[in-house]
């Protein structure tokens, strides 16, 4: 009894501080969404109000549509994010694969090398970057953005998966081999399939980064061309005039396809978060 009496205080101090913090998360997010859909002048007046009758406008959203190309840069920002995710997660799951399954002399060392892929933040070596991708003449496509996020994503991606394929069983894999199955079909239908909460969670925190990036796309791929929505979104920024009706109806289209991957991997999101934790 004294034990569920002591525990009441501490339940309800978690879910006070996790509440406070999802206000303090989200609050940000819903200015942003109720805001893009009022006039300029109720933007300054009520920032804090939803819109009502005399204050709703979708001028913000015209703009968007009718001022540069902005389904290009969503298309854009849509291959660039597929694209590198696809190559994080399948060369981060093949690494990760390695280093957990087979035991050479280095295993040590290599982890911890990829590791400091985690530490060292990309953009330090943006100029090395960008002279890599002049010599190659792939300045302004979009090739060079997703070779510069897979390589930034792979350094996680292999950390967090080869934690959760250690944990896949041995026996598994071995009778997998006894049945005459390759390593390479041992690890596309016994293991991927298992450490399914782990992809899910690299895929989230891989993608949120890449689709929300001002600065290689400002640097790599500044053309009309191959803009994404974020660097597409600078357009309604000016030195002495801001359209913030343009620019928060941009940001708003831009949080939705991070709302809709949450939305889809969630499940596994939060599955591999607290299977990470129990381990």
């Amino acid at each position: 009894m004294s034990r569920a009496t002591n525990s009441l205080p501490r339940t309800i101090g978690a879910h006070a501080v996790l509440i406070v913090y999802t206000i303090i998360a989200l609050a940000p997010v819903i200015l942003v969404i109720i805001n893009s859909f009022k006039s300029r002048q109720a933007i300054f007046r009520e920032p804090l109000m939803p819109p009502t009758g005399s204050t709703f406008d979708l001028i913000g959203y015209e703009t968007v549509m009718k001022q540069g190309d902005f389904l290009l840069y969503f298309q854009n920002s849509l291959i660039v994010t597929v694209a590198s995710l696809f190559f994080v997660l399948l060369f981060g799951a093949m690494a990760a694969f390695a280093l957990a399954e087979y035991r050479f002399r280095g295993n040590t060392l290599m982890g911890l090398y990829l590791a400091l892929g985690i530490m060292i933040p990309i953009r330090l070596g943006t100029v090395a970057i960008l002279q890599l991708m002049v010599a190659s003449g792939l300045v302004n496509t979009l090739t060079a953005l997703i070779l510069v996020y897979t390589a930034q994503g792979l350094p996680l991606a292999i950390f967090i998966l080869a934690e959760f394929m250690k944990g896949v069983s041995d026996d598994l894999k071995n009778a997998g081999r006894i049945d005459g199955l390759s390593e390479y079909r041992i690890f596309f239908r016994l293991v991927l399939p298992l450490v399914r909460p782990a992809m899910a969670t690299v895929a989230v925190f891989t993608m949120i980064p890449i689709w929300n990036d001002l600065w290689f796309p400002l640097i790599l791929a500044p053309s009309e061309s191959t803009k994404t929505v974020t660097l597409g979104a600078q357009l309604f920024l000016g030195q002495y005039v801001t359209n913030w009706n343009a620019v928060l109806a941009a940001l708003s289209l831009a949080i939705l396809p991070v709302l809709i991957l949450y939305v889809i991997f969630s499940r596994q999101l939060i599955r591999g978060i607290t299977s990470g934790a129990v381990k």
